[in-house]
């Protein structure tokens, strides 16, 4: 297979897999070989095993980074500062996408950036939904109250209010209701501790109640 006739079935991909270029009447073989001296040469980059993106100017279609993050990690979702940020609830730009799994923890630096995966156990897996992202690709995002829950299970701490302070959360973009029926599913008594405090920050917490 030639460059140009992989660049003209994958172009209008943000990221592809090895299996498109595979499809038909083709030596597997040769495509896998293909792949591999392209790599060498800078015309495509490999992200993982089997999965790549075309290098510039090939590139027609920039893969949003939540997206690769999904790929990166099948059955992923992007959470913790990325998610705030996605959903204006933090002010800060956050470089590094952040997504959590129930597979194992791992760091991955790509030419299209860094993205990092925490452990979830199974049963914290919620609280996610599939968003579009523009330019017609889409990705699993915590929704900005969960992704605040991801982050108070994994960080040691992470109830308590000096942490929840740090986050400098605007709470114009966060539902304090769907945080506590996210908390409520979860039942882990660390989660239920930071819906009081994170009421409390707001000014929403009920009258009396000590934090």
């Amino acid at each position: 297979m030639k460059f140009e006739e992989a660049v003209d079935i994958v172009s209008e991909e943000p990221l592809f897999e090895t299996g498109l270029l595979l499809a038909g009447n083709v030596d597997a073989a040769d495509v896998r070989r293909q792949l591999s001296r392209w790599t060498r040469r800078g015309r495509i980059h490999q992200l993982r095993r089997g999965l790549y993106v075309l290098a510039p100017p090939w590139r027609k279609r920039p893969p949003h980074p939540f997206l690769v993050a999904n790929r990166l990690a099948p059955g992923s979702y992007v959470s913790g500062l990325s998610a705030l940020a996605l959903a204006g609830a933090i002010p800060e730009y956050v470089a590094e996408t952040t997504s959590v799994t129930s597979g194992r923890p791992e760091l991955r630096t790509t030419p299209l950036g860094r993205f990092s995966f925490r452990h979830l156990k199974d049963g914290l897996m919620f609280g996610y939904r599939h968003l579009a992202l523009g330019h017609g690709q889409s990705a699993f995002v915590a929704e900005p109250e969960k992704a605040i829950l991801d982050m108070v299970h994994l960080h040691p701490g992470g109830n308590r209010r000096s942490y929840l302070e740090a986050l400098r959360l605007d709470f114009d973009a966060l539902d304090l209701d769907r945080l506590g029926a996210l908390a409520a599913i979860a039942a882990t008594p660390k989660l239920a501790r930071a819906e009081r405090v994170l009421r409390t920050i707001a000014g929403d917490a009920p009258a009396g109640e000590a934090v």
